[in-house]
């Protein structure tokens, strides 16, 4: 007989997907590289692995969202990048939205334990 998959993980994931993207940006409004990008979400308890994090930011980049430029400081060349300005706009609009969204779940999930 097999066992039925955990759904946790799975639903879990859907979960995070969104909010990497609001992470992302949250930490985009000033210039960062990937890696340091990816410290600074990690120090804050988002991990994000360099298999999501790089694809992400070329979409985020192609969406005109962000803006990069290489540059060599003290060790290898990194690309760094920022919101652009329509970017800084749907930061400001997603994170509306998410404070929307986040006070109603935390409304019905605590509505949920309280019955």
């Amino acid at each position: 007989m097999v066992e039925p998959a955990d759904p946790f993980s799975k639903l879990e994931l859907e979960l995070r997907r969104g909010a990497i993207v609001l992470a992302a940006l949250s930490q985009l409004r000033t210039e960062q590289y990937g890696y340091s990008l990816r410290q600074a979400l990690a120090a804050r308890g988002m991990e994000i692995e360099e298999g999501t994090l790089y694809p992400l930011l070329r979409r985020l980049e192609s969406q005109a969202l962000l803006t990069s430029h290489w540059r060599i400081q003290d060790g290898p060349p990194r690309r760094y990048y920022v919101l652009s300005e329509d970017g800084a706009r749907l930061y400001a609009r997603l994170s509306t939205s998410w404070r929307a969204l986040s006070g109603v779940m935390a409304d019905l999930i605590n509505d949920g334990a309280a019955q």
